[in-house]
């Protein structure tokens, strides 16, 4: 169930633009400390409950994964009010459950970025951050626990199947991974490949907010397939993926 006084935040991955049954109250252009989010946020109602949404990679997905401002995006969120995240994401699958088409919930990250503006805390121009004693978030379980439970429950509601775990790789993008670093997060213990939960993940925690990431498995990662992966292959899978992830959604501000 939804807790008392929570404001959704949505952050919409490759191939995610928004819900149709949203209904836009308000478009806001957000200023912050750190530069400008990747878009415009919008203030919709989903059930008549109110939310936030965000283009990770900005209007046309003109922003790749490793030039998104990530601190700028969830400072935006977190001004608006947003306590809960709920990033959407396409991702390569590695492990044989996460086939093409499924939808995972990962329960831990490997963070294979770098170069990227990575934590508030050395820019720490916001008040609530500078009055903290240490910059040393806790992040041993970096996706929030009771977040992932009602999204799970929306799934058993809905009968949308969605895996309840997984190690989610971060690689620092733009292009693909070659099959032998697949072959190495498989040694990891990483089960999916994508470019976009980290910071993100990690810059949520800083702020407090509970963060969750669905993850779309739209390809077998590098290797994993006799077939090339192919961004026109990426786009059909995504059609389905993408409705089942609306429906989720819309599930879970119904339960709200």
């Amino acid at each position: 169930m939804k807790r008392e006084n929570t404001i959704l935040g949505i952050i919409g991955g490759t191939g995610f633009e928004g819900v149709p049954e949203f209904e836009i109250t308000r478009q806001q252009v957000v200023n912050t400390p750190y530069g400008e989010p990747s878009s415009a946020l919008y203030r919709v109602s989903l059930h008549g409950n109110p939310s936030i949404f965000l283009s990770r990679h900005g209007t046309g997905s003109r922003i790749m994964p490793h030039q998104i401002n990530y601190r700028a995006n969830i400072f935006a969120l977190r001004d608006l009010g947003v306590t809960d995240v709920i990033a959407m994401g396409a991702v390569g699958g590695i492990t044989p459950q996460f086939t093409t088409g499924s939808l995972a919930l990962p329960d831990q990250v490997i963070d294979y970025t770098w170069g990227r503006e990575h934590t508030f805390f050395d820019n720490a121009v916001d008040l609530d951050i500078r009055t903290r004693e240490s910059g040393h978030t806790e992040f041993a379980y970096p996706y929030d626990h009771h977040l992932r439970e009602s999204i799970l429950n929306c799934a058993k509601i809905t009968g949308i199947p969605v895996i309840d775990h997984g190690v989610y790789g971060v690689t620092q993008g733009p292009r693909l991974e070659t099959a032998a670093e697949i072959d190495r997060m498989d040694r990891d213990g990483v089960d999916v490949v994508g470019m976009t939960a980290m910071p993100e993940a990690a810059l949520a925690r800083e702020l407090g907010m509970s963060y969750a990431t669905l993850a779309m498995v739209v390809n077998p990662a590098a290797g994993r397939s006799d077939e090339p992966i192919s961004m026109e292959s990426i786009h059909q899978v995504l059609e389905n993926t993408t409705d089942k992830a609306h429906q989720l959604l819309l599930s879970l501000s119904s339960v709200g």
